[in-house]
């Protein structure tokens, strides 16, 4: 790794807590005192079997709670970094999983605002309450977002992929998805075949869909590497990868 990159990794490995911010004061105010008034008892049982029981639901469909969200949000200043992180970090702390896609669609709508010093709570983002409803929201459109504006963060995703927790790994798959013709397709390949062995399901479906993806732009080099890498790679990987070639 280079000396470059070092400040960055370094940022991304701190534990964050939320930082002050009277945006989010304000933002969490309003958003706890909405989100209820539309809670649905059976609809959130419902989805909370949906979605594994992972957390619990106040069962808002989802057109309301955007609808909510906007009221939420009316008239509220742009956010700085800080406000994102307190946002999002004080969303999660919350039990209903709503609160949580609040955060997410916040952070997709803002993450530009944000620099590398955002990693460090975009980990713990990913990696409390985990599952792919909110995990890949945050790969695509926060992780993918950060690491296209500073490449220093490149190296962070080469750590990532060899990480212990499933979410990461697929977090570091998949965070190059909506980069097309700026698709690093050595990095994406090389973190593809160092994962081919992974047990998890999400893990090899996250393999086959980052490369579907990429081979929107390059078919020929995802084709190339599916049949040179297929004796690695598992069924499904290879499936999904091919699935529109």
């Amino acid at each position: 790794m280079s000396h470059a990159a070092e400040p960055a990794r370094e940022r991304a490995e701190a534990a964050p807590g939320p930082p002050r911010s009277a945006l989010a004061d304000t933002v969490l105010e309003r958003l706890t005192l909405l989100y209820p008034t539309a809670a649905d008892p059976v609809r959130a049982r419902s989805a909370a079997a949906y979605m594994k029981d992972v957390a619990p639901f106040l069962g808002i469909p989802a057109p309301r709670r955007r609808a909510l969200s906007r009221t939420v949000l009316e008239g509220t200043a742009r956010p700085e970094a800080t406000d994102c992180a307190a946002i999002a970090l004080r969303c999660w702390a919350l039990p209903e999983r709503e609160y949580h896609y609040f955060a997410a669609d916040y952070l997709r709508r803002h993450i530009a605002r944000c620099s590398s010093g955002f990693m460090p709570v975009l980990r713990q983002l990913v990696t409390t309450v985990s599952w792919w409803d909110t995990v890949d929201i945050l790969a695509v459109h926060a992780a993918g977002p950060l690491v296209a504006a500073d490449p220093e963060l490149r190296p962070v995703m080469d750590e990532w992929i060899e990480d212990d927790d499933l979410w990461i790994v697929r977090t570091a798959l998949l965070h190059q998805l909506r980069f097309g013709e700026a698709t690093d397709p050595q990095r994406l390949f090389a973190h593809c075949l160092r994962r081919a062995d992974h047990p998890d399901v999400f893990i090899r479906k996250a393999i086959g869909w980052a490369l579907r993806e990429y081979a929107r732009t390059d078919p020929q080099a995802v084709r190339d590497f599916v049949d040179g890498a297929r004796d690695r790679l598992a069924p499904l990987s290879v499936r999904e990868a091919t699935k529109h070639l």
